[in-house]
């Protein structure tokens, strides 16, 4: 189904998973690095590597892309903000049916998980921020949904390549806000057949998460979690008539 460079772009992606954590137990039992700052410097330095490598291997795929559909500034900055846009509207459906219908705490592990490494070492801001997004759109829409677009349609090709996407992140709670996150990315690119935009929208959204995260007092953040479900209580069943 892939060409062979496709499958070690894609092995490269999971060795870079898979060696992350005896990096870091080589870091801190063998040159005594403080246990987060050697997970820190194991992913960042993980990620690097497999972005240099991934480069490498579509280097020509990119430049193929860039030529056969050329976008100007101006329209990669257009079709990034309505991506933004779209991915917000979708994220605040996927979230409000996790909430009011399934009853799940939209509280996510993995952004807190982010913000708790990222405030520890401001290093690994640069892998939410922009090696993931370029790895996780290269791979899961230049690959998997590009190739999936080509032998069925569009709707069964973002279905599959937005389900893997969002399994593979391991935070099943959440589901289906990574699985709409993915088909909107799958969208964009679809719509202007340049993983760029996909990837400009992910770095955004995942900067906004964290920066938000990271700017916010936790005591402040308590209190306006509290306010919307105060204010959610009084919209879904505050007033009885």
């Amino acid at each position: 189904m892939f060409p062979k460079r496709y499958w070690f772009v894609i092995i490269t992606f999971i060795v870079m998973q898979l060696i992350v954590a005896a990096i870091a137990l080589i870091l801190h039992f063998g040159f005594g690095i403080e246990a987060i700052d050697a997970a820190v410097y194991a992913y960042f330095g993980s990620f690097i590597i497999a972005l240099i490598i991934v480069l490498a291997l579509l280097t020509k795929d990119l430049q193929e892309e860039k030529v056969k559909y050329p976008l100007s500034i101006g329209q990669i900055i257009g079709w990034s903000v309505l991506g933004v846009l779209l991915a917000w509207i979708a994220q605040a459906i996927a979230v409000t049916i996790e909430v009011e219908l399934l009853g799940i705490d939209p509280t996510s592990e993995n952004t807190q998980v982010i913000v708790d490494f990222t405030r520890s070492n401001i290093l690994f801001i640069l892998i939410p921020a922009i090696i993931a997004p370029i790895l996780e759109e290269l791979i899961f829409r230049k690959i998997l949904f590009g190739t999936f677009v080509k032998k069925m349609n569009f709707f069964f090709a973002a279905l599959l390549s937005s389900l893997i996407f969002a399994v593979l992140h391991l935070d099943f709670t959440h589901l289906l806000i990574y699985f709409t996150m993915g088909v909107v990315f799958a969208y964009l690119y679809v719509k202007t057949k340049r993983v760029i935009v996909p990837i400009i929208v992910h770095m955004t959204l995942n900067s906004i998460a964290v920066l938000g995260q990271l700017l916010i007092d936790p005591e402040m953040l308590e209190k306006l979690e509290q306010m919307e479900k105060n204010v959610q209580l009084i919209l879904l069943g505050g007033f009885n008539f």
